[in-house]
């Protein structure tokens, strides 16, 4: 038995069943998957089906396309330029999907395996234990019955740091995005989500999250989300496991038992359409 965790998919179902079929991915095996399941690539549809009917052999952390496909479902936001979304929400068990993607966690912490996994990361101001707990805050509203009016609230930047007398949408919306989008942030965990490139595009004052003061240094993260890193964060006890699949690149997995890395290149293009939109900003600029 071993556990494999993968990056941002982001609708890659192809390269996906390839990565799978080269780890030799067995019945006894299990996935963790680091966020963002769908979008910008073409089959997030069979993506989402596979994940879902493997039931317990997968673990799964929400990342910031998922949430977005929840916030277009719940009629919160409009599909963006470049989506690739439509299938899903036209399919005949767009509910069912729906309802199993929002029961998903925003980290998992495995204390046998001794890996947390989260889709952008962890604040540095934050243990992981008071990691867990807020995110549990952000969960129990997505799987109840506030999920809609979650989600009308969810998008922006601000407030951009916590505070512990956050509260309501302004505490929820702080928490979400330390976890689905953070990237670099101050000593204190100020935010910042103008630069979205590699570690050359930070900003003055800001250095990326996991080179900041950390509560839990000795303890491993898995994160996905930052695909200009390409796999590479450069700090102990850090696992970067977004390679650009989507841009054309590679899907990586990392057995978790020995860290032992393996990847599959993208098959195509993913985004036809609008050519641009399958060169990663960072590579635009």
């Amino acid at each position: 038995m071993a556990t494999y965790a993968i990056g941002d998919i982001q609708g890659c179902f192809d390269e996906l069943q390839q990565l799978l079929e080269q780890i030799q991915f067995s019945p006894d095996d299990q996935l963790w998957i680091a966020g963002d399941l769908v979008n910008r690539g073409p089959k997030s549809l069979e993506t989402l089906r596979f994940l879902k009917q493997l039931g317990d052999r997968a673990r799964i952390v929400l990342g910031n396309h998922d949430l977005h496909l929840l916030a277009v479902y719940y009629g919160a936001a409009s599909a963006k330029r470049g989506d690739t979304l439509n299938e899903i929400l036209e399919a005949p068990d767009c509910d069912e999907l729906m309802h199993w993607l929002r029961q998903q966690n925003l980290v998992i912490a495995d204390e046998s395996l001794g890996y947390v996994m989260v889709h952008a990361g962890i604040p540095p101001q934050w243990s992981v234990k008071k990691a867990r707990k807020r995110a549990k805050e952000v969960e129990t509203v997505l799987r109840g019955t506030l999920a809609r009016e979650y989600f009308q609230h969810m998008y922006g930047n601000h407030p951009d740091r916590w505070h512990r007398d956050l509260e309501g949408w302004d505490r929820l919306r702080c928490i979400t995005n330390y976890f689905t989008r953070m990237r670099f942030c101050d000593a204190q965990g100020t935010l910042d989500f103008s630069a979205k490139g590699g570690l050359d595009t930070q900003p003055d004052g800001f250095l990326p999250w996991f080179r900041q003061p950390r509560k839990n240094p000795d303890l491993p993260i898995i994160f996905g989300h930052w695909a200009a890193l390409e796999g590479e964060a450069e700090a102990e006890h850090v696992f970067a496991l977004d390679t650009g699949c989507v841009w054309g690149n590679t899907l990586t997995a990392m057995r978790l038992e020995d860290r032992q890395l393996f990847s599959y290149a993208c098959i195509g293009l993913r985004n036809t359409h609008n050519p641009k939109l399958n060169t990663p900003a960072f590579l635009q600029r």
